[in-house]
């Protein structure tokens, strides 16, 4: 393979930035630009000069030789002053010894799954903690990275490669008296790991929100306060407020973290009927969207009803509490009034929600644990049929087994590698 290289910080001015080199040649490279040999696996602090002995900066050197590094090739790392001519005159520096090239977007990462340090669901974890902005979202992402879901795979995949043995063997011998029924023990494999890939699977849609961050969505009549309580709930003018019904015309979106959730709160169009057509598609996307919400705030007078219909878990207030005098589940985001209860009652929900969080936390883990769980309640009902439908029954398995083996990256997806890699940065 090339050697690469690539600023693995964020660009722009800081204390330090982080140049990473990977490949055959990175070890040589980095003796040439410290004049010093490195060591396979050690640090240094040295002077960093071009080939003609200009001095670039003074950084603090880490080598590691393959494979016992994190792309599992040998590995430079410097540690310079964050400047952005800094960086940019190392980086030139490096393309200048014709023995390196930029990387690509997420390379590094991509040398570590193909060198097996590595696996697939690791990798989206990788992309998830990078990504992760609560705390919630930073748990989640650590438990993937560090291969919980590919250890469970593993496991799964054992049981069904026991189950398929053993299968086999009666197949093989089937004109033969077999001492043992083996049929009882290849059931409860199975049935055991259909249970746990059953429990994952619902787990998914939950996972997938503390990932991508709940909704939780306010509604109710024009001019009763929502864009007001958008603005107390997330401390800062975020929509526009006024006296006059009908002010907000599109779904306002503000981002927060809730006690350590992802929670997207929006402000949504008054609901009432209008002539007014720019309102109406306005009204259109707040039904909508209030349709999609993981949770519905309801502002609403006691004898108020709304034709969005009230689910299980949704939250009803009564609004500006504080003109009408109301004491008890009233809100109101001009004086504050309700706005504590209201976070708390929010956040309460939403985490009783994630309390069934599952491992798996993508729509490719929900479809391909969904595939071994068809393929093996297929396999178990073939079994059901007796010993002549057998090598049905074995082909079932091995399908289940392709499928555990795809969840992890070992086959069958390459189409999918570009689309996965393509969200890291240059230096990941």
């Amino acid at each position: 393979m090339d050697t690469i290289f690539a600023l693995a910080t964020a660009q722009g001015k800081a204390g330090v930035a982080v140049i990473r080199v990977s490949g055959p040649n990175a070890l040589e490279i980095g003796a040439d630009l410290t004049g010093r040999a490195l060591a396979p696996r050690g640090m240094c602090f040295a002077e960093l000069r071009t080939a003609e002995g200009d001095l670039l900066d003074e950084a603090l050197v880490l080598s590691f030789s393959a494979p016992n590094s994190f792309t599992g090739e040998n590995i430079v790392e410097f540690q310079t002053h964050g400047s952005s001519a800094v960086v940019t005159a190392l980086l030139d520096a490096l393309q200048s010894t014709g023995r390196a090239r930029l990387a690509e977007p997420g390379e590094f990462t991509r040398r570590a799954l193909d060198n097996g340090k590595l696996d697939l669901t690791q990798v989206e974890g990788l992309a998830d903690l990078i990504d992760a902005e609560t705390e919630a979202q930073r748990k989640q992402a650590q438990v993937i990275l560090s291969g919980g879901l590919g250890t469970l795979a593993d496991r799964w995949r054992r049981d069904l490669i026991r189950a398929a043995s053993l299968i086999e063997v009666t197949i093989d011998f089937a004109d033969e008296d077999v001492p043992v029924d083996v049929t009882p023990e290849v059931q409860a494999l199975l049935q055991g790991v259909v249970t746990d890939l059953a429990k994952e699977v619902e787990g998914v849609a939950i996972a997938e929100r503390v990932r991508q961050g709940f909704e939780v969505a306010i509604i109710g009549a024009p001019n009763v306060g929502k864009s007001t309580l958008l603005n107390a709930l997330a401390g800062r003018q975020a929509a526009i407020t006024s006296d006059y019904a009908g002010t907000t015309r599109d779904v306002i979106e503000v981002r927060m973290d809730l006690d350590g959730l992802p929670v997207t709160l929006l402000d949504t169009a008054g609901l009432r009927q209008t002539e007014d057509h720019v309102e109406s598609i306005g009204i259109g996307l707040a039904r909508d969207r209030a349709e999609a919400a993981d949770l519905r705030v309801f502002l609403v007078a006691d004898d108020e009803t709304l034709d969005v219909p009230f689910r299980d878990g949704d939250i009803r207030l009564h609004p500006k509490a504080d003109q009408y005098g109301i004491k008890a589940g009233g809100v109101s985001g001009k004086t504050g009034q309700g706005i504590e209860d209201l976070v708390r009652h929010v956040s309460a929900t939403l985490k009783n929600r994630s309390a069934h969080v599952g491992i798996a936390t993508r729509a490719r883990h929900r479809e391909t644990l969904a595939s071994a769980m068809s393929s093996l309640r297929q396999a178990l009902s073939v079994l059901s049929r007796g010993p002549e439908f057998y090598d049905l029954a074995a082909e079932d398995m091995r399908s289940a087994i392709r499928s555990l083996e795809m969840l992890v990256g070992r086959i069958g997806v390459e189409n999918l590698l570009d689309e996965i890699f393509s969200s890291f940065c240059l230096g990941k």
